[in-house]
């Protein structure tokens, strides 16, 4: 099979022979006639060397996205392996019902994001040479599942950088509209067509694990709940009462559908509100509880607006401290990649610091195991949070 080639400037290889997975345009000396859109092309040093080998798009400023750094055919078989290996991860984890199948560069399939839902996938490709194999990636993830349905959630913006169109819509069986899986103890529901992201954030299963042990008893405040999922399961470990704050109301029906299949509805109370706009009155009012959990979306996408995105941060974060009874706890994220472990922790630390409280850190958490974080690609390792007791 020929290959076009991508030769790099000098110099610029150091960085992909430590595992980058990405070729940017300005990286770039030249390219030659095979060079096509969506085409496999093998990246080249100055002298001619091979390097790696991957995906093509002269009209992104990502030019090449690696798939593999060996001089392997890539065809259908390649795809195959790369998605089994994918799922044999997972299931040595003991992922079954529900998980990310695969994360992107993570399991060296850049641009591919597949989610299992039991017994239905939900998948996305945000870059163009994927998209030329999506035919053959739906076949084969038939062979490999078996599933009743296969949903297509390509409707993000970043396509269209790739210069690809926007679609949703079931390309495989029949896909409900909400789809039943588990996730631990609780019988949850996606919306694949509508729902955020591929339907649900897996990111976050693990962590809803590991609330237990802060819930018995416990009055729960649950900020920027979305579906319920970490409302459901502190009810399910035990609170005597959780408010689930959301700004979207339909969101907050979708908690409280999840809420009464498990049978914790009763002890829920949706509170469709701007959380910014809610912990400032709950602390101007002085209420208290137990147990905060803080799970809003990104404040910022981009370097240029994250001094802005702190501060939006440490203000929430601030409140939040606040609302925690003495020896209560504060479960913290975000999922913004630029901001950092060290930088979150560090605003965590300076809101503490502020309301003058004694805080100590008691578990740092990341997204679930089913997204695993390539250490050479920065925005892999994008969610962090963090546990916390209020003194």
């Amino acid at each position: 099979m020929e290959y076009g080639q991508v030769c790099l400037r000098r110099g610029e290889e150091k960085d992909l022979l430590r595992g980058k997975t990405m070729v940017f345009d300005n990286e770039i000396a030249w390219v030659d006639e095979y060079c096509t859109l969506g085409a496999v092309v093998n990246v080249t040093d100055h002298a001619g060397n091979f390097i790696a080998r991957g995906f093509f798009n002269g009209d992104s400023k990502i030019v090449v996205r690696i798939l593999t750094r060996q001089e392997e055919t890539v065809d259908a078989g390649f795809f195959r392996k790369r998605l089994n290996n994918a799922w044999n991860y997972r299931r040595s984890l003991g992922f079954n019902n529900a998980c990310r199948v695969v994360f992107g560069d993570s399991d060296g399939l850049p641009g591919l994001t597949v989610d299992k839902f039991d017994r239905y996938l939900s998948f996305q490709i945000v870059c163009a040479g994927m998209e030329l194999w999506k035919t053959a990636l739906i076949d084969l993830l038939v062979e490999l599942f078996s599933p009743e349905g296969i949903y297509e959630r390509n409707d993000l913006a970043v396509r269209q950088k790739e210069g690809l169109p926007l679609l949703t819509g079931p390309v495989y069986g029949h896909v409900p509209e909400l789809v039943p899986f588990m996730e631990h103890e609780a019988k949850m529901l996606a919306d694949l067509p509508h729902g955020q992201k591929t339907g649900h954030f897996l990111d976050q299963q693990e962590n809803r694990g590991r609330i237990k042990p802060y819930c018995n008893n416990a009055r729960v405040l649950d900020l920027c709940c979305h579906t319920g999922g970490f409302s459901i399961h502190a009810a399910l470990y035990g609170a005597s009462s959780v408010e689930a704050v959301d700004v979207s109301q339909e969101a907050l029906d979708m908690a409280m559908k999840n809420a009464l299949q498990n049978g914790v509805a009763d002890r829920i109370t949706p509170v469709c509100a701007n959380v910014f706009d809610l912990v400032k009155s709950y602390d101007e009012q002085g209420r208290k509880f137990d147990f905060v959990i803080c799970d809003p979306p990104a404040f910022t996408k981009s370097k240029k607006t994250l001094e802005s995105a702190y501060r939006g941060y440490k203000e929430l974060n601030l409140r939040c401290i606040r609302l925690v009874k003495p020896g209560g706890y504060l479960a913290s994220w975000s999922c913004s990649q630029f901001m950092t472990p060290p930088l979150f922790l560090q605003m965590l630390r300076e809101a503490a610091g502020d309301v003058g409280r004694p805080v100590r850190l008691l578990e740092t958490m990341m997204q679930s195991r089913d997204h695993p974080a390539d250490l050479a690609a920065e925005n892999a390792w994008y969610l962090k949070g963090y546990i916390l007791q209020v003194m």
